[in-house]
């Protein structure tokens, strides 16, 4: 089950990181070409924006039938969303053809992508969390944790490979609809994945004592809002790391430190690594350790890469860019991985797919959605190192709502 789990969160996760990174290297140019160069970027990047605040409502809708009807079908039903969605976008004819209505339908698709994955990360996580055994369920959640990971890895190594053999005319002409074209494939090898996995035994147990809740979402906020509110908070800087130091930074890198396209590309591949090893590492000591010691720890690391981030990224050199990112993705990491097991045991069995995946989508929309916006905005305004204070108080909110938070490491699921 855990492989399983693995296997969909990184054909979703890969789903949704290409948008990241065509919107920070071609949609602008695509989809908004009367824009001038900051606002054009900025346009894309509220596209971006979109799915984020999709998520939530995914959370709702995909929570609602994963508390009342099981894990396994939402699962499917969000796959296909997402992986459709995602696929025809690399159909969507841009603005010289479309004129308005290509960006229009570009939102449209980034939307249901949106609704897609918010449904996805609660039941990846709850099918490896409510399978486990209770000393390994940081464990068995590390599978699902490592998806970003590896979809971020397969997007990032498609784009480089296709900017290595493309000229730029046929990258920007053509060759960027690829990656999100490729997603039928992987539709395909997600179905067959799914729709092979059984219920979670937790979860059965509901159904056969007749204790499913009427209306989950409303449950969590009745019943669980601290917790909501709180675990929304503790995921913030875990988006904000990410998506600060690779959507905006592959911006900011080619477009205003003018490092070539390919060597970002490279080294964000490069960085991936680091946040697979921090994920790995915090989600497996989160079992003795417990969750709560592990995200703190990760949170104070990100106060302080913070303040170095963009000052090694402002040199320009490949080594100490590599650095900057792989850093700063290793502490979204280490606060990113007992995630997995840490928000599903802050709820119960029949409120627990709504309440983990719309406290893991809030966290989304304030740290995902706006940070390349605001970056953009303060680099503008202020330069590059007003962003890293920004990334710094993101750190300093996750680490206030965690403190406020229980260790649930020794909970009981069922």
């Amino acid at each position: 089950m855990a492989v399983a789990s693995f296997i969909g969160t990184a054909i979703e996760f890969y789903d949704f990181y290409i948008y990241g990174t065509a919107a920070a290297l071609v949609l602008n140019q695509a989809f908004f070409p009367t824009l001038d160069p900051v606002n054009a970027t900025l346009a894309s990047f509220s596209t971006y924006a979109v799915a984020f605040a999709a998520r939530p409502i995914g959370s709702v809708v995909f929570g609602h039938f994963g508390d009342r009807v099981g894990r396994k079908s939402v699962l499917v039903a969000s796959l296909l969303l997402m992986g459709l969605s995602t696929a025809l976008v690399g159909l969507l004819p841009g603005y010289g053809t479309l004129g308005v209505w290509a960006p229009l339908l570009l939102i449209l698709l980034r939307f249901l992508q949106g609704i897609g994955l918010g449904g996805e990360w609660g039941g990846a996580a709850l099918l490896a969390v409510e399978h486990a055994p209770k000393r390994r369920r940081g464990m068995y959640a590390a599978f699902p944790q490592l998806g970003p990971s590896v979809g971020f890895f397969a997007a990032t190594g498609v784009f480089w490979l296709l900017s290595a053999v493309l000229d730029d005319a046929a990258f920007r002409s053509w060759g960027w609809r690829v990656p999100f074209l490729l997603s039928f494939l992987l539709v395909a090898v997600g179905l067959f994945v799914r729709l092979k996995i059984s219920e979670t035994p937790v979860f059965a147990k509901v159904m056969d004592a007749h204790e499913a809740s009427r209306v989950p979402a409303l449950d969590v906020v009745r019943r669980h809002p601290r917790e909501l509110l709180l675990g929304a908070g503790g995921m913030i800087i875990a988006y904000g790391l990410f998506y600060t130091a690779t959507t905006y930074c592959l911006a900011y890198a080619t477009g205003t430190l003018g490092v070539s396209r390919n060597t970002m590309l490279g080294l964000s591949l490069v960085a991936c690594l680091f946040l697979a090893a921090g994920t790995w590492l915090a989600a497996t000591r989160s079992d003795g350790a417990g969750r709560r010691k592990l995200v703190l720890a990760g949170t104070v690391l990100a106060v302080v890469w913070g303040m170095i981030l963009f000052p090694l990224l402002d040199t320009g050199q490949p080594v100490l860019i590599a650095v900057a990112i792989g850093g700063a993705l290793f502490c979204m990491g280490v606060v990113y991985g007992p995630m997995g097991a840490y928000l599903p045991e802050l709820f119960g069995t029949t409120v627990r797919y709504s309440g983990a995946s719309l406290a893991y989508n809030l966290g989304g929309v304030l740290g995902g959605a706006v940070s390349p916006l605001v970056a953009t905005r303060l680099q503008a305004a202020f330069g590059s190192g007003s962003v890293g204070w920004y990334v710094t108080a993101m750190a300093v909110v996750s680490l206030v709502c965690v403190l406020a938070l229980p260790e649930t490491r020794e909970r009981e699921l069922g």
